[in-house]
């Protein structure tokens, strides 16, 4: 049972004559899950039946042949079945919704409408800056498409260029650790702002047809992090980003090796093969000013505490610095780490050891990348760091270079 994963079976009874805004029901729906990308959905028309008012349709006296029963079946995975339902009930009027728990095993590749996120927030061009940072937060993503009135992808804000073209001041997973005066400052920037004024446009879009491959190889080749993903008619429908292909791979059964060419082989390369080997390092009793430099020089915006013998004893991130330090010390930390803050403070004293985390998520640098991605994925982090049998820091490994393989690069 290996090569099955668990699906929802959703069956939708209706009649041939329900309608919905001038359409049939059925159709209606059929529309709705191949929006939302639904695994599949099969419009099946009855010979007989009767429904809560007992009332028999059939196709055999052809006076009474025009209101026949129709079953929808609709099948997909139980989370993404879950968003869709809402949007079923709001067209169903009147009939019956039966769901069923079952076992599948897909004959196809994976595809970007398998994996992708449906439940996507999209703005309009002219949405206020503040109001797409909020959302932003609230929904705890870090792009949002931005979109015409007819679902048509103009563009994508994502955290990105909200630091550069926005001057947020530091990225959104650290808005909370902020001081408060920053935090109105940077409302104040914001303010009269449009996402017309920052996004990336045109932004890169993939249909929801392309396979898993198609759509790595484009963010490895743009250095993205998501896509929006459009239908047919290049309508907005989901978005799927750098984890949500990373996850696939690692899901992947054994079975499906046929049906995906090429998609994971790259996985069974070693940490040592892929792995950065300019990764900042300090030691435990380094002075803090000392230790914000060599974080803010390099692109990883951390650093690793070793001991006199090269081991990994800890590590320090810069949202540490920010949440760890009490309130006295963090003007000056803001300023050493994103070059602004009120007063000019500068970054105060302390050493590695006061700030650094002691619990690190290693990896053995002759580890499989597939296992490093199933480790990556199961503690929820972007970067893994590489040591050799004795603990010694190797190097870091991030979700970067595992794309970038899955992608043939």
């Amino acid at each position: 049972m290996a090569d099955y994963i668990d699906v929802e079976l959703v069956r939708v009874y209706c009649g041939e004559s329900d309608h919905f805004d001038g359409r049939p029901v059925h159709e209606v729906v059929v529309e709705l899950a191949r929006r939302h990308g639904a695994a599949g959905a099969t419009a099946l028309r009855g010979v007989l039946g009767f429904g809560a008012g007992s009332l028999i349709h059939t196709a055999k006296i052809l006076r009474l042949s025009e209101d026949l029963p129709v079953v929808v079946e609709l099948v997909d995975r139980p989370e993404r079945m879950e968003a869709l339902l809402p949007r079923i009930e709001a067209v169903i009027k009147g009939g019956l919704v039966t769901r069923q728990r079952l076992s599948a095993r897909f004959h196809c590749p994976v595809r970007v409408r398998d994996v992708m996120a449906a439940d996507v927030a999209a703005v309009s061009p002219d949405a206020p800056l503040p109001e797409v940072v909020d959302l932003l937060l609230a929904r705890n993503v870090k792009a949002v498409p931005v979109v015409d009135g007819k679902r048509k992808v103009l563009g994508i804000v994502t955290g990105g260029d909200l630091l550069t073209r926005g001057a947020l001041a530091a990225r959104l997973s650290l808005q909370n650790a902020l001081p408060q005066d920053v935090r109105d400052d940077e409302r104040s920037r914001l303010s009269g702002m449009t996402a017309r004024e920052v996004m990336t446009a045109p932004a890169k879009t993939v249909g929801e047809r392309a396979s898993l491959r198609e759509a790595a190889e484009a963010m490895a080749k743009k250095g993205l992090k998501r896509l929006p993903v459009v239908d047919a008619d290049g309508e907005l429908i989901g978005i799927v980003s750098r984890a949500d292909i990373l996850r696939a791979a690692s899901d992947l059964p054994p079975a499906a090796a046929e049906a995906l060419p090429r998609f994971s082989a790259g996985l069974f390369q070693q940490a040592r093969d892929v792995m950065i080997t300019d990764v900042p390092a300090v030691g435990p009793d380094e002075a803090l000013p000392g230790v914000v430099e060599k974080i803010v020089a390099s692109p990883l915006r951390r650093a690793v505490v070793v001991d006199a013998a090269g081991k990994v004893c800890g590590i320090i991130l810069d949202g540490d610095l920010l949440s760890r330090c009490g309130p006295a010390r963090k003007p000056g930390l803001f300023q050493a780490l994103f070059g602004s803050a009120k007063g000019g403070a500068a970054c105060p004293s302390g050493t590695a050891r006061e700030v650094m985390q002691p619990d690190v998520f290693t990896v053995p640098e002759d580890a499989t990348l597939m296992d490093v991605l199933q480790k990556m994925l199961a503690l929820k982090v972007k970067r893994l760091v590489v040591v050799d049998d004795d603990g010694r820091l190797r190097g870091m490994v991030d979700r970067v270079a595992l794309l970038r393989v899955i992608a043939g690069q």
